[in-house]
Parts: structure tokens; C-alpha cells; sequence
């Protein structure tokens, strides 16, 4: 066998992969806990949440709206169960639908304008896109594959709609982007990338 040959088939060989070069690298994500980048969150259980929101509900119905806004916000659950953030998602959509429009802009500049102001609409934008992705698990607002018929124009159509649930979703749809054109126009685009970069979800 040749040299040439020889030095071919040690190149083809994987035992190179074996190394862990990462292992090596003093400044590689191996060396140190990772879990330590981000400071732990208080859990939030369930009997919390719906304690919060019959307080915020009870400012609600005595015409604080302002202040059931701010215990909305003051209060996001971040680390709880899918029911718990789906409850808490549905009282700040609640809050937010009981505004009127014209009361939209000033309380959004009072409420910017106020210490931790800005960090309070920042958590607002996250609840606006988790309002508009559909983020509750319970509505479930993807489109249900299997009551689809096929249609003589060749399109599908969806079996037993509710006309009702489609006028809701929309209203409660056009409240949410009303409000995140405010919140851009009060506290500009970067409360946009903050929301995208934070790696706290509610």
C-alpha cells in the first residue's frame, strides 16, 4: 500500500469527531452553568392568579381602569402553568377591551411617564402578541384540519362554524391592535425589540 493510499484512508476515519473540542475551550458554554444567565422567577400557581384577578376585575367594575391596567401589568405571570398564563392573558384582554379609545393614548403616556413606566408597557407588548398569536391554549384558534370539505369550486371549506366565537376573536383581534399602535406611538419600536429579545415569556 502506498503512501498516498494510507494517508487517504486515516483522513476518512472519524475518530477525529470524538474529541470534544468544547471540553477544551475555557470560555465555552461547558465550563459553566448556563441556568445561572438568568435569575430564577417566582413561580406563580393558579390560586394566585385568579386572587389577582378578582382584585383587578373588582378596580375594573369601580372604574379604575388605569389601576386594573397597571395590576395587570405589575403582576405578569412568568413562571406558571399554561393555565395560569392563560388566565391571567385573558383578564389583561378583558382590561384592555373595557377602554375606551380615546382614553387609550393618555393612559398609555401616564403610565410610561411613571417610574418603571417603560418596563410596564414593555410587558404589555408581550401580551398583546401572545393576545394576537391566539396564545390560549383553551380558545385554541388554529383551524380544525378535520372539518374540512371539499367544495365544488375546488376550495375547502370549514363544517359548523360559530359565528359568534369568529365576531369575537375579530373584535377582541382589533382592541389588541388598536392597543399595540398606541403602545409603539407612546414608547416607540424599541418596546417591540425588548419584547422579542426578553427571554421572560408570558
Amino acid at each position: 500500500m502506498s503512501i498516498i493510499q494510507q494517508h487517504s484512508q486515516a483522513s476518512l476515519s472519524d475518530a477525529w469527531r470524538t474529541i470534544n473540542i468544547d471540553a477544551l475551550d475555557p470560555d465555552s458554554s461547558q465550563n459553566f452553568d448556563t441556568s445561572t444567565l438568568h435569575p430564577p422567577l417566582p413561580e406563580v400557581g393558579e390560586a394566585e392568579v385568579r386572587q389577582l384577578n378578582a382584585q383587578i376585575r373588582q378596580l375594573l367594575r369601580g372604574g379604575d381602569s388605569e389601576g386594573a391596567l397597571r395590576g395587570c401589568l405589575e403582576s405578569p405571570v412568568y413562571n406558571g402553568s399554561d393555565s395560569a398564563k392563560d388566565a391571567h392573558l385573558q383578564t389583561v384582554v378583558e382590561v384592555l377591551q373595557s377602554i375606551k379609545a380615546s382614553e387609550m393614548t393618555p393612559m398609555l403616556q401616564r403610565i410610561y411617564g411613571s417610574e418603571g413606566g417603560s418596563e410596564l408597557l414593555d410587558v404589555l407588548t408581550k401580551y398583546l402578541y401572545k393576545g394576537m398569536s391566539g396564545g390560549s391554549s383553551k380558545e385554541g384558534h388554529k383551524t380544525p384540519t378535520r372539518n374540512l370539505t371539499p367544495q365544488a369550486t375546488g376550495f375547502s371549506q370549514i363544517g359548523s362554524r360559530n359565528v359568534t366565537v369568529n365576531e369575537n376573536t375579530g373584535a377582541a383581534m382589533s382592541v389588541l391592535l388598536s392597543w399595540h399602535e398606541k403602545v409603539v406611538d407612546v414608547a416607540g419600536l424599541g418596546s417591540i425589540e425588548r419584547c422579542m429579545t426578553d427571554w421572560r415569556k408570558v
